[in-house]
């Protein structure tokens, strides 16, 4: 019991530190592209482990599948906005000159063409 509680603290706690780094990253990085990344990874993952932690200490079938439900959600939607987001935020130029590789830009030329 005492071991369990223990384990639900620690992975709440790291879930916490995952949604904390989150969000400086949210408020340090310079363009929408680095926000939207920092946002994403951690915050998805930090969310799992709290709920996680939630489920190890609540212990009930009717609270485990709420948090599976939760956990599948979340799976499936923040990739999806994040790559909505991003894409936008490539369409509109919202973003600084410091991209290492840009596989985009063939994607969109073809577009451009093909809408002509």
């Amino acid at each position: 019991m005492i071991v369990l509680d223990l384990f639900a603290s620690v992975l709440g706690l790291a879930g916490a530190v995952l949604a904390l780094t989150a969000a400086i990253g949210v408020v340090r990085f310079p363009d929408t592209l680095a926000r939207m990344h920092s946002a994403t990874k951690p915050q998805v993952l930090g969310l799992i482990l709290v709920l996680v932690a939630a489920l190890i200490r609540l212990r009930g079938s009717h609270d485990a599948g709420m948090v599976t439900v939760s956990i599948i959600f979340t799976l499936i939607t923040a990739p999806v906005v994040a790559h909505r987001v991003g894409r936008l935020a490539y369409q509109e130029q919202d973003m600084t000159e410091v991209l290492a590789v840009d596989q985009l830009v063939e994607l969109t030329e073809e577009e451009d063409q093909a809408s002509r």
